[in-house]
Formats: C-alpha cells, structure tokens, sequence
C-alpha cells in the first residue's frame, strides 16, 4: 500500500529496485526518476507482459506529478532441473532396441535405464510462457507496487534534503537584502545631491534653463534611484517561499515562477543601484538567486 505523506516536498529524482522469485521465475523490478517538465512514463517490459503497461502507468500518475519515470521489469529463469520424456524419441530407440535384440540370439531385452540413459530420451522440460505469466503476475503486480512505493520514499527523502537547502538560501537571501536596505537607505537624497550639483555647474554656463523644471526632472531622477519598492517585492517573494515550502505538496512549478520573480526584482536593484556596494550586494543576491533556481528545478 502506498501512502503518500501529506505536505512532504518531493524530489523529481529518485531510485527503487523490488525483485522476488516465483518458482523458477526471478523478477526485477527497477523505476529510475529525473527531472522533467511534466509526467512522462516509459516501461521496458519482457514480451507478453505488456498487456500489464496500462494498469502500471494507472497506479505511477497516481502518486507522482512530475518527472520523467522510467520503469524496466525484468524476468529471469532459473537453470532448468524438471526432466521431461521425449516420447517420440523414445519409442524410435525403443524400436532398435528391440530390432537390435531380436537380431542377437541369447540377448538380454534392453533395459529401461539403459534406454533413459540415451541421449534425446530425456531432455529440459519446456515451460508454458502463458502459465507462466498466469503464475507470476500478481507477484510482479505487487513488486512493482512496493517498488513504486519506495520510489516515492525515495523522492520525499531527497525532497527533505532540498527544503533544508532551499530555507539556507532563503535566509541567505534575506540577510543581503537587508544589507542592500542598509545600503541604499540615503541613495535618493544623495543622488539628488550629486545631480543638483551636476546641474549647477551647467547652469553656469547655460543660465536660460528655468529652474523650476531643473527641480522636477532632478526629483524624477532621483524617485528612479529610490529601491525601496524592489526591495519590499523581495521580503514578499521571501514569505512567500517559505510558505510554499510550508504547503510542501507539488509546489515545483509555482517555485520555479517566483524565482523567476526574485530574478525580477534583483536585476531592477542592480540597474538602481548607485553606489559600489550596493551594486555589488545587488549581484550576491542574484548569484544566490541562481543557486536557489538550481535548486528549485529538482522539486515536483
């Protein structure tokens, strides 16, 4: 039985193997999964079992949601020790035996042993492949079910291992934007400063400019320097993993866009940016950013 863990954050990658052996039959079963965009399920199955695929593919989609699965099922049989009688054989020999005896006066009739011992009177045992798939079916059904199972075990382990990853780099995150908050907390006024004095060195040799204007495009200039609305969107986006994270369950796309959207807003905080530092805090938290969207594309 497979009982998925509410909330748990899966990987898309993972390893399973399950293998039984039913009378001479061994069987394998090993399910392979690795990041894709959406579901896709490839099976390798032995000839004959592919009527089997459907119900396979049925019981996959129902507890994985993304990657790309790939399952191969594969059926050994052991080295033959059932002997069979070979009556057409058999009764070929027998009939030179007995010529052979009926030629020689005084000859012993010819022996069953003797006869059994000849090569071609006793051979392997031929095996019914439809018995026995009949035979081996369920078994293989439930080892795919609990290889399935520890596939999915699998996925939510590393999962496990991803959030704790993906929170150090939240946190990370946080921390330099709250030093870029720091460091860009007097850039407006001190890009207005430089800009007016920009200007008044210009007015000084161009005096007909009106003042007044002067002022307003001096304002705009520096309102377009102003990073607080970049740097509030960041704190939202930060929550907002973090409770992602919280929900835990098929959450990889809706990472991977708001990653998108921490891009977003760490690229306009660089372009901002009118200082060294800042600047350069600015491409920490993109370089974090990249770290976290690596990340992101393993989880389902």
């Amino acid at each position: 039985m497979i009982n998925p863990t509410a909330s748990a954050i899966a990987s898309m990658t993972g390893f399973a193997r399950a293998e039984g052996l039913i009378g001479n039959l061994a069987w394998v079963w090993e399910l392979r999964s690795v990041n894709g965009r959406g579901l896709e399920l490839r099976f390798r199955l032995p000839n004959g079992w592919e009527a089997l695929e459907p119900a396979f593919k049925d019981a996959a989609a129902k507890v994985l949601k993304r990657g790309n699965v790939t399952a191969n099922l594969n059926i050994k049989r052991d080295a033959e020790t059932k002997l069979a009688l070979d009556p057409v054989v058999l009764d070929q020999v027998l009939a030179l035996a007995m010529e052979l005896h009926a030629r020689i006066p005084g000859s012993q009739p010819p022996r069953p042993e003797a006869l059994l011992a000849l090569p071609g009177v006793m051979r392997q045992a031929v095996a019914d492949p439809a018995e026995e798939r009949t035979t081996a079916t369920a078994p293989v059904q439930a080892g795919f079910a609990q290889a399935l199972g520890d596939l999915l075990a699998s996925r939510q382990a590393e999962g496990t291992r991803l959030a704790q990853t993906l929170r150090g780099q939240l946190a990370e995150i946080s921390a330099l934007r709250d030093l870029a908050a720091e460091q860009a907390a007097d850039q407006p006024a001190a890009h207005r400063a430089r800009v007016m004095e920009n200007l008044t060195n210009l007015l000084r040799e161009s005096p007909s400019l009106p003042e007044e204007r002067i002022a307003q495009e001096v304002a705009l200039l520096a309102s377009r320097s102003d990073v607080r609305e970049e740097l509030d969107r960041l704190s939202a986006h930060i929550a907002a993993a973090h409770a992602l994270l919280d929900e835990g369950t098929n959450i990889g796309r809706r990472l991977d866009f708001l990653v998108q959207e921490f891009n977003r807003e760490a690229n306009t905080l660089c372009s901002k940016s009118a200082s060294v530092g800042l600047t350069a805090t600015g491409l920490k938290i993109k370089a974090t950013i990249e770290q976290l969207r690596e990340q992101v594309q393993n989880i389902e």
